[in-house]
């Protein structure tokens, strides 16, 4: 029985009228999505009623930690790719690699 799941695919997703790339070989996952806004109206949620409150943040666990140990499971490595550049890694280490395109990608849509 494998230790790991090994895949070998490539795909192109249209969300929202964006492609979406994946591709992996071996335990190696690459989705490369188009741009900083793009990724912002896929992580956005659904939209919430005219004058609703904001949602308090919920004291559970955190979605990118449990994208991390899932990866870390199944002997994979996810690196997720905005506009071409690496935006974080998950499945190498204990915590996700957040890169420094992340940083600067998320603080400058704050601006748009």
């Amino acid at each position: 029985m494998p230790s790991t799941l090994e895949i070998e695919a490539q795909l192109v997703l249209t969300w929202n009228g964006h492609a979406l790339q994946l591709a992996a070989a071996g335990t190696y996952l690459i989705l490369n999505i188009p741009s900083q806004q793009v990724l912002d109206q896929l992580t956005a949620g659904p939209p919430r009623p005219p004058g609703a409150a904001k949602a308090p943040k919920s004291a559970g666990p955190d979605p990118m930690q449990q994208i991390n140990d899932l990866a870390r499971q199944l002997g994979w490595v996810l690196d997720l790719r905005v506009g071409g550049k690496t935006y974080v890694t998950f499945g190498v280490q204990r915590t996700p690699k957040i890169t420094l395109n992340a940083v600067l990608g998320k603080i400058g849509s704050f601006f748009r």
